[in-house]
């Protein structure tokens, strides 16, 4: 199959507008558009066909309160490193949507999947959490062509989260992504928008 411009700058579009949320509506998001979700991942590539991602939904009342208290005083930890302007501004920032996103996954990357047997990670294993990364993103992409929002949440302690959800040992804690309809659209990173940190233009480096 060829693409066109077309298709060239709806996928343009898609990226520009593809952020990471922290404001959401509390809309649920219609199975039909979750299954759509799970059609994305499914086509994501993985090293030796490995398929190693783990997708978890989390709608217990009670895990849902441990992950935010993992979020919390991680984020109290996460402050001690900034002094004065730094972390007043820190403190303003909102770092997470864990309590009004409908739809919370916690994705996890199976270190030693059957399938695949083995081929192209024996000299580097952590294409496993290559893949799981790409089908994250291919989600994120499904769910703004669906007006939906992710937040992915990276302010936890994955050794006391591991702890929160029954899984596997070989299952290695990857990310947990809030979904949800967004409050608001925006075309640049919020961080930016907060003057914490600017766009900075990326160059080739040549050697």
């Amino acid at each position: 199959m060829k693409f066109n411009q077309n298709d060239r700058d709806t996928l343009l579009n898609l990226l520009n507008w593809r952020r990471d949320v922290r404001h959401f509506e509390t809309t649920p998001i219609p199975n039909e558009q979750v299954d759509q979700l799970l059609q994305a991942i499914e086509l994501a590539p993985s090293v030796g066909n490995s398929r190693p991602w783990r997708f978890i939904k989390v709608e217990s009342h009670e895990i849902r309160k441990q992950v935010y208290q993992n979020f919390a005083a991680s984020n109290v930890s996460a402050a001690d490193i900034y002094s004065d302007d730094e972390l007043q501004k820190y403190n303003e920032l909102k770092l997470a949507g864990l309590k009004e996103a409908p739809l919370h996954l916690a994705v996890f990357t199976d270190m030693n999947p059957e399938l695949g047997k083995g081929l192209g990670r024996q000299t580097m294993p952590e294409t496993l959490l290559y893949s799981t990364v790409t089908a994250i993103h291919n989600l994120w992409l499904m769910a703004r062509s669906l007006n939906i929002g992710v937040g992915w949440v990276s302010i936890l302690n994955p050794d006391k989260f591991n702890q929160i959800i029954d899984v596997p040992e070989d299952w290695q804690f990857t990310g947990y992504l809030c979904l949800g309809y967004p409050k608001f659209d925006a075309d640049t990173p919020e961080l930016h928008e907060k003057s914490w940190q600017k766009n900075v233009k990326t160059n080739w480096i040549v050697r």
